[in-house]
């Protein structure tokens, strides 16, 4: 890959990275019981703060990603270090779409009832099927990174042996 790709990659990462914290702090300032509430209360709420703790394995990849792209900008791709980025990124996917799904049973059981829980249902499934397609697709790069490692190395013995 180019070195400006992968520079340009990582760029958007920051970016999106950078956004989505931002999306982080000013959401719940605006939006739902939030807007009578003093600063404290808002981020004192628990749902805040389990969103702000589910989110963690989030940025973990995104700062993988960030390094995955780096080692990429490197030639060093089909490397160890590469195959256990890819492996990190995976799990980070599946505990970030378990936690957003233990958010959607949390509303779904003790939402007011007043309230329709619908719409952030309906968020919790469609962010569940991004993050488990983000996982699948790491574990098929894990697998392909993997054996590109493997064939790297074999080939490594076999020109050893020929000397």
């Amino acid at each position: 890959m180019k070195h400006s790709s992968t520079l340009f990659l990582q760029g958007v990462i920051t970016l999106f990275g950078i956004a989505a914290l931002a999306i982080m702090i000013r959401i719940p300032l605006t939006e739902g019981r939030a807007t009578n509430l003093d600063l404290f209360s808002i981020y004192s709420d628990p749902f805040i703060l389990f969103g702000f703790a589910a989110s963690i394995p989030f940025f973990i990849a995104l700062y993988k990603a960030f390094k995955l792209f780096g080692y990429i900008r490197q030639n060093k791709a089909f490397t160890i270090n590469s195959v256990r980025t890819l492996r990190s990124i995976k799990y980070c996917a599946i505990i970030l779409g378990l936690a957003i799904v233990m958010a959607g049973v949390y509303i779904k059981i003790f939402h007011n009832k007043d309230d329709d829980p619908t719409g952030f249902l309906a968020m919790c499934i469609a962010t569940t099927f991004v993050s488990l397609a983000v996982a699948t697709a790491a574990a098929v790069f894990e697998k392909i990174f993997q054996n590109g490692v493997d064939i790297k190395l074999e080939n490594e013995q076999l020109y050893g042996q020929s000397k």
